[in-house]
């Protein structure tokens, strides 16, 4: 049955083709394929030109081949099925048949970057991302048309609870139930687009769409020629520089006078030679930079420059660049293979993009990439051209400047990645170097010239298109542009931290839109890579939390508070033991639970991942309130908060709560039919806001960041108490940073601690990480900065502390057995005497500083001195290059050098001389052990045994049975006759001889006696003697 199209939609069509603006409609029904087709006829009607081309985006499968015989195949079986009838022309198979179809599968849409279609068709909504979104809308020109399809919903808000492809990356297994806040932000907003049309499979239009009443014809303002006010005035432009050489031919490849003018400041700046410029080239997408940097190339070589370099994130971001290098050749009439090659490159990862373009029409030229950290090979240069600048990151483009002709470009939004950091602080930092006088800056940026171009007319529609508005606030693209300035800077000290309720902020009500462009804005003002992904991953992801950072907020102002931080939070872990053997075993990671499976991979542990933790996805600042200490209190509050400061935890409160249940939107929705349902924002909203005092924090035990490493962001962990456990060893090719894992453990009574460590649980693993990290730093981290490798180790080097009669213990260096031997001792001993050179002992330095950086010497060294070791022992770096980056002479570093050596010498010396003395014979000790009895006692004991003695002695020789054998018995006269034989006198010896008179018997007995006793004494004496002989 045919059917008369609703007049309102022609009109639409219409009035896009005249004011070169985009539009479009969203069909809903199992049969919207069909109306594409009278699209088509409509805009192909209202179209000067040709047939527009029509680009045709889908997930896996399309319901007719894009092959020409396999789609043959198919229609024949339809046919053989009857469900095709032949008489009956199929108007879509013609449509197809007729050509001027590109297929894209949505995996594959980065080819059609850079590519113009007349109509853009997406099919499979589930499979749509906000990246692709953006990607495929920004290929359709001006006039065209986006048509996006859906299958038939009973309601427009079950596209609300709509399960997306992307969910699938955005559930883990303690969190699997993603919400659809995106899709209705996403619904929302296209009921206040003015050039969107929601329609059904037979083109009624919904009543979301009411806008589109009140849509009359627009005239055109055009003047005699068909030309616009711009078209004019570029025209004009041409013209007057049409004669000049390289101008006049390049100038007209340009396609609006914003371009027109970019290539003439570029090439005034060439045309200088004074290689003192540097030149910005700043616009959103698709306003034409890329060209225009390449056509000022192609006029760089017609001016005679010989090297020319150019760099870009990736070479594919090149490809504009270099494809209007050789247009802008064309036009001066260079030949490729006579005048000029163009190289591709080799590097499967780069596709075969152009990498080199050769010149030799007047001598030898080249235009050379190279990747944004190799700047060391910038030598020669004479031009350098960055193009998107802002997606390298600050101090990488830094180290690219130089004394030489510069030029920068970058995107101000748009949704490759892009960030405002470049356009913030370097331009600045060019802008107010380049008004210094040169003498008082020696900088090799002072006394240069700088100049900036902003491009803000499309190439591929007319401004003010409002699919562009619409996608820009749909994406928070433009949001770079309206950073609010702050009114005041609190201390940080009365800054509170803040919960941020999600469904409210995705509800597209007036000031949660404006809360969450603010948000955005300092996202994209601190991070260099930003992309609209990123917004869904907000919205959707399950385990995902957003913190804010605000001043003292005044109840009585009806106003948003100042944003001075935004913090968001990704919970993790809670992963059972059986998945995280499995996934050891099968060397896979799934997606989500990035600090868990890392660990889980790096230490070979299971309990790790069943623990639950957050870990601070981003961290951003607003760029008026960098350094001052905001980003600081927000991380200090939210550790706080997770360990239940703020908010005691309380198994009664575990048990009491009962989770709010998600609204859901298609319950709400009142049983209409799709002709009849007004969508509106909800109503039914809880707080935007809510303070971390009302909200009961998760059970957590360790707080995470994943970060690419540099000195200032890896410092900034550091003084929050955060330790690395995991640093990428393969750099970013990009940024050139090392990706690198830190975390806190928090207070938390479920785990058992051993010891009184700072670190917790995470104690050992922080040790073990420290060892591997000392031995790798000889190989890929070899040329790490040595600050940023010391501040990593954090090596103790003050043993001041310990005294020095303390035994050898906690795990120092006892023994040199299997270390050192007596030979490498003596060529210590003899560097550190100064006689021998340092060569001399550089094989011992690596095996010395090892153990130094284990803790293992407690010798206590200065940071220059550990630094100039680190550097010769576990970097293997020679005195040169340690010249360069420790910026002192050869000598101060010899000296540095040799100093620590005599510290460690004598700490070695030491051991190894207390090893000596431990082997040494030694004679056997003889114990003296006090008596029982003291000297007095055993002095007063021996005394009363000789008085004794003496005693007994005494009384004996008085006794009279003992005087009785000396009696002269019966011989008085005897004795007198003998007294009166001496005169009367004794003789002089005092002796008196008297005859006994015993009897002999007596006598006899006596001798008997005696002889028997005289013959034992000399048998005793006999026998001695031979004793002794026998043992001679």
């Amino acid at each position: 049955m045919r059917k008369k199209v609703d007049e309102r939609i022609r009109t639409l069509i219409e009035n896009g083709v005249k004011t070169r603006q985009r539009s479009m409609f969203v069909i809903i029904g199992d049969k919207s394929r069909d109306q594409i087709v009278n699209l088509h006829y409509m805009l192909s009607k209202a179209v000067i030109k040709s047939r527009p081309t029509v680009l045709w985006c889908y997930k896996d499968k399309l319901e007719l081949s894009s092959h020409k015989k396999k789609r043959a195949k198919q229609v024949k079986k339809l046919m053989q099925r009857g469900l095709l009838d032949p008489e009956k022309v199929d108007p879509f198979s013609l449509f197809v048949e007729s050509g001027g179809l590109t297929y894209c599968l949505y995996k594959d849409s980065e080819r059609i970057l850079g590519n113009t279609f007349g109509m853009c068709v997406l099919q499979d909504f589930e499979a749509l991302t906000p990246n692709l979104l953006a990607r495929t809308i920004e290929t359709v020109e001006g006039g065209g048309l986006i048509v996006l399809l859906l299958r038939s919903l009973s309601s427009l808000t079950s596209l609300y609870t709509m399960v997306m492809d992307v969910h699938e990356r955005f559930r883990t297994e303690s969190h699997s139930e993603a919400a659809g806040r995106f899709n209705e932000r996403f619904l929302l907003s296209l009921a206040s687009c003015k050039a969107c049309v929601i329609m059904d499979d037979e083109l009624n239009i919904l009543p979301i769409s009411s806008h589109i009443r009140s849509i009359t014809p627009v005239p055109v303002k055009e003047d005699s020629e068909g030309l616009s006010e711009a078209e004019r005035d570029l025209k004009n432009l041409k013209e007057q520089l049409s004669e000049d050489f390289p101008v006049g031919p390049l100038i007209k490849k340009c396609c609006t006078l914003d371009q027109g003018k970019a290539v003439i400041t570029f090439l005034d700046a060439i045309l200088d030679k004074a290689l003192r410029s540097t030149v910005v080239s700043l616009a959103a997408r698709g306003r034409g930079k890329s060209a225009a940097l390449g056509l000022a190339v192609a006029g760089a070589i017609a001016a005679g420059y010989s090297n020319i370099f150019v760099t870009a994130p990736s070479p594919d971001n090149l490809k504009t660049l270099f494809e209007f290098i050789c247009k802008g050749f064309d036009a001066l009439e260079y030949k490729e293979h006579i005048d000029y090659d163009v190289v591709k490159s080799t590097n499967p990862e780069f596709k075969k993009a152009t990498v080199r373009i050769n010149i030799y029409r007047q001598h030898r030229q080249t235009i050379q990439y190279i990747q944004p950290h190799e700047h060391e090979k910038l030598s020669q240069v004479e031009l350098l051209v960055v193009d998107e600048a802002a997606a390298i990151p600050l101090p990488v483009v830094k180290s690219l400047l130089g004394p030489y002709l510069v030029f920068l470009s970058s995107t101000v939004n748009g949704y490759e990645g892009t960030g405002r950091s470049l356009s913030l602080k370097l331009l600045q930092q060019l802008e107010e170097q380049s008004q210094m006088p040169t003498k008082s800056v020696e900088n090799s940026l002072s006394g240069r010239l700088f100049k900036k171009i902003e491009l803000s007319e499309s190439i591929r529609y007319a401004s003010g298109d409002p699919i562009e508005s619409w996608l820009n606030t749909l994406l928070c693209l433009d949001v770079a542009n309206s950073i609010p300035n702050i009114s005041r800077l609190p201390p940080p000290t009365e800054c509170d931290l803040y919960y941020v309720n999600r469904d409210t902020l995705f509800s597209y009500h007036k000031d949660s839109e404006l809360f969450l462009q603010r948000m955005m804005a300092l996202y994209v003002a601190s991070h260099y890579k930003n992309s609209p992904n990123d917004l869904q991953l907000m919205a959707d992801a399950p385990a995902h939390h957003l913190f804010v950072l605000l001043g003292p907020v005044d109840e009585s102002k009806n106003h948003l508070p100042d944003i001075l931080c935004v913090i968001q939070v990704c919970l993790e872990g809670q992963i059972s033991r059986k998945s995280a053997i499995k996934s050891l075993s099968d060397g896979h990671q799934p997606f989500g639970d990035q600090i868990p499976w890392k660990f889980c991979e790096q230490f070979q542990d299971t309990v790790f991942p069943t623990l639950s933790g957050a870990r601070i996805v981003r961290i951003a600042t607003h760029p008026s309130a960098m350094r001052l200490g905001y980003g600081s209190a927000a991380v200090e509050l939210l550790t706080r908060y997770f360990e239940g400061q703020l908010t005691p935890i309380s198994e009664i409160d575990v048990e009491n709560t009962v989770e709010t249940p998600y609204v859901r939107v298609t319950e709400a929705a009142e049983k209409v039919s799709l002709l009849e349902e007004n969508i509106k924002p909800r109503t039914d909203l809880p707080h935007l806001l809510v303070h971390l005092h009302e909200r009961r924090p998760e059970k957590l035990h360790y707080i995470g960041v994943s970060f690419g490493l540099t000195l200032d962001l890896f410092r900034f962990w550091r003084r929050h108490k955060f330790a690395p456990f995991y640093i990428g060893q393969i750099q970013s090719t990009v940024t050139g940073e090392h990706t690198c894992m830190v975390l806190k453990p928090l207070n938390n009574d479920e785990i058992e601690v051993s010891g009184s460590d700072q670190w917790g649980f995470f104690g050992p693993f922080y040790q073990d990480f420290k060892r591997r990290f000392t031995r790798l730093l000889g190989s890929s981290f070899r040329t790490m900065e040595y600050k940023l490798a010391m501040s990593i180790l954090d090596p103790k080097i003050n043993f001041q502390d310990l005294e020095p009669t303390m035994p050898p213990s906690n795990g120092f260096l006892t023994s040199l057995n299997g270390i050192f031997s007596p030979h490498d001792m003596k060529r210590l001993e003899a560097y550190t005497s100064n006689l021998a050179d340092f060569h001399m002992i550089l094989d011992l330095v690596p095996i010395l500083v090892h153990q130094y950086y284990q803790e293992k010497l407690p010798v206590t060294l200065s940071y220059a001195q550990a630094s100039v070791l680190l550097c010769i022992g576990l970097q293997n770096q020679n005195i040169s290059y340690i010249e360069g980056e420790i910026k002192l002479e050869r000598q101060q570093i010899l000296s540095l050098f040799i100093k620590s050596m005599k510290k460690l010498h004598k700490y070695l010396y030491g051991i190894a001389s207390k090893e000596i003395e431990s082997t040494l014979p030694r004679l056997r000790e003889i114990v003296m052990e006090p008596h029982t009895i003291s000297v007095d006692e055993d002095l007063n004991d021996a005394a009363k045994q000789v008085e004794d003695g003496m005693k007994a002695k005494t009384e004996s020789l008085l006794d009279p049975d003992f005087l009785q054998q000396y009696a002269i018995a019966d011989r008085e006269a005897d004795f007198e006759k003998a007294l009166q034989n001496g005169s009367g006198k004794l003789p002089s010896g005092g002796l008196l001889s008297v005859k006994s008179s015993r009897t002999k018997m007596e006598k006899h007995g006596k001798q008997e006696k005696s002889h028997k006793s005289g013959e034992k004494r000399s048998k005793d004496h006999h026998s001695s003697k031979s004793n002794k002989k026998r043992k001679s």
